[in-house]
């Protein structure tokens, strides 16, 4: 057994073949030792090996409540910070890559959104009249800055349930980072466009009047999630010239534009749910990521369903494809052989009050 991990090096070279034997001849020396957590969007190379697949919350909630010292997060950085943050203090979180990251996510940071909440509250009352939501999309400490200002954290799928949350106790939301998740779910909720406005944080004042900041329902930060941005109304237009009949979901990190042309707007797991339960030989065009797209249908084609990537052009997570095959054999093979290689831990300053951001999040849903 070697005494110093093994370099990420000797791995990059190793064809898919060679990957998957030793993968699997690492998780079986493994055991119940270790889970791996693969997200939607994962490349199939690696998502097969997975031994829960699902969303970010999903999967960091199961993982917590397994036997398992190790969690091999299949995903990107955010997501392995919730999974350190809500499991036990004997669990390891772990990240094959540690450039995977979020583009969206870093679009709001800690500096920034401090200087957001400074600025607001030359304005209004911000600890008495603003609740702070941050998509589960973002960085620890943007968690933890929700869990010191009475704040919380939603996903897609909760998102209408937290807004109501929040305004059952405060009349205006901060919403960050995607601003798209925060339109398109106040829109559905009743909530005018004009009472929604766009925080830029590149501007002072977020380029906003202080009569637009006074008249506000929801403050949303001007984040995006770029897989999403690929898709454009006119997309949506061009199938359904072609294909009438056509199913239109979109993922509510698309644009307002977008899922007003839809007929239903959901969550990774929503999509999956809708377009699995739907009547056989049916056309869907879906707008999120391409690695759950094709996979999709694939699943589906017993059922004579045809099921459509939304952009023209293919598009995909890009930092989630760092993932591959050679990263997740290095991590195992290194935990087999007794080494801790991409631990996620995060700073107890930071973890006790993101958790509770991620209480309230869960309480609330």
């Amino acid at each position: 057994m070697s005494s110093t991990p093994f370099p990420i090096q000797d791995y990059a070279l190793l064809d898919e073949q060679e990957c998957d034997k030793r993968i699997i001849a690492a998780k079986q020396k493994l055991g119940k030792h270790c889970i791996i957590l693969g997200h939607h969007y994962q490349r199939n190379e690696v998502f097969k090996h997975a031994d829960i697949t699902g969303d970010s919350l999903k999967l960091s909630r199961e993982a917590a409540e397994s036997d398992a010292e190790y969690i091999v997060f299949c995903g990107v950085h955010f997501m392995a910070e919730v999974a350190d943050i809500l499991s036990r203090p004997e669990q390891i979180a772990i990240l094959p890559d540690m450039a995977a990251g979020c583009s969206m996510a870093d679009m709001a940071n800690r500096v920034k959104v401090d200087k957001c909440w400074a600025e607001l509250s030359q304005v209004i009352d911000v600890d008495a009249q603003v609740t702070p939501i941050t998509y589960i999309n973002s960085a620890a400490d943007l968690k933890a800055f929700c869990g010191e200002h009475d704040g919380i954290v939603c996903t897609s799928s909760n998102a209408q349930k937290i807004l109501q949350w929040s305004f059952d106790r405060k009349e205006k939301v901060l919403f960050f980072p995607d601003q798209h998740l925060g339109r398109n779910t106040g829109f559905q909720m009743g909530i005018p466009l004009e009472h929604m406005v766009t925080w830029d944080f590149s501007k002072p004042m977020g380029g906003l009047t202080e009569q637009q900041i006074k008249d506000a329902k929801i403050i949303l930060w001007k984040g995006y999630c770029s897989v999403h941005q690929a898709f454009q109304p006119e997309h949506v237009d061009d199938f359904l010239e072609k294909y009438p009949d056509t199913h239109v979901i979109s993922h509510p990190e698309a644009s307002f534009e977008v899922c007003q042309k839809s007929e239903f707007i959901g969550s990774t797991e929503n999509i999956l749910k809708i377009v699995k339960e739907a009547e056989p030989n049916t056309r869907w065009l879906v707008g999120t990521e391409l690695n759950l797209v094709n996979r999709l249908n694939e699943e589906c084609k017993d059922q004579g369903k045809e099921v459509h990537f939304m952009a023209p052009t293919l598009s995909m997570c890009s930092t989630m494809f760092r993932t591959d095959p050679q990263h997740l054999a290095w991590v195992l093979e290194n935990l087999a052989a007794g080494h801790i290689v991409n631990r996620v831990a995060v700073a107890e300053q930071d973890a006790v009050p993101a958790k509770k951001s991620l209480d309230n999040m869960l309480l609330a849903s």
